[in-house]
């Protein structure tokens, strides 16, 4: 078997997930896994598909060619798991919303080697002050042999920085 990783984008309207799962299911192909969203008007995500490896060509022509639906593009995946020894942490922000609260999280984890798997991020109206909240909840992996307690300590530099909440799970 085959893994392919689509990411998939169109204008949002009923029937685009049906015409993806068609395509793939038409040339053997198996939906393992996906991250599907609806975002200022479009469905866009990313799905991982598992094919026979001599049907893989077939799969990517039938998945790229639903034109006037859904702009596919397709990627070779990659075997096994290449976070090895990782440790999962789960981190939490909810504060007011301001430009680069992600590119500071972001980059303060990047600087510890740490990658980031899942991130969802959103705004929403503060209910008593007025404004906008920032909130965002993310899923990120420490590689082993890192100091999960200066990771932390860079984070929460960063939000007492930033006026923003912060929990951390698993560091």
């Amino acid at each position: 078997m085959r893994n392919l990783v689509l990411s998939v984008i169109g204008d949002d309207r009923p029937g685009l997930v049906s015409a993806l799962a068609d395509a793939v299911v038409a040339e053997g192909g198996n939906w393992e896994q996906s991250q599907l969203a609806q975002l200022a008007g479009k469905f866009a995500g990313i799905v991982v598909v598992a094919v026979p490896a001599e049907r893989a060509e077939g799969l990517i022509a039938a998945v790229t060619g639903l034109e006037g639906l859904l702009e596919v593009a397709v990627h070779s995946g990659a075997d096994g798991d290449p976070e090895g020894e990782a440790t999962p942490v789960a981190i939490e922000v909810l504060g007011t919303d301001r430009p680069g609260i992600v590119r500071e999280l972001s980059a303060a984890l990047s600087a510890h080697g740490v990658s980031i798997g899942r991130l969802n991020t959103g705004t929403r109206e503060a209910p008593m002050a007025g404004g906008m909240l920032f909130e965002a909840q993310m899923e990120a992996r420490v590689p082993g042999g890192a100091d999960l307690t200066e990771i932390r300590t860079s984070l929460e530099a960063i939000a007492a920085e930033l006026m923003v909440d912060l929990e951390i799970d698993g560091a």
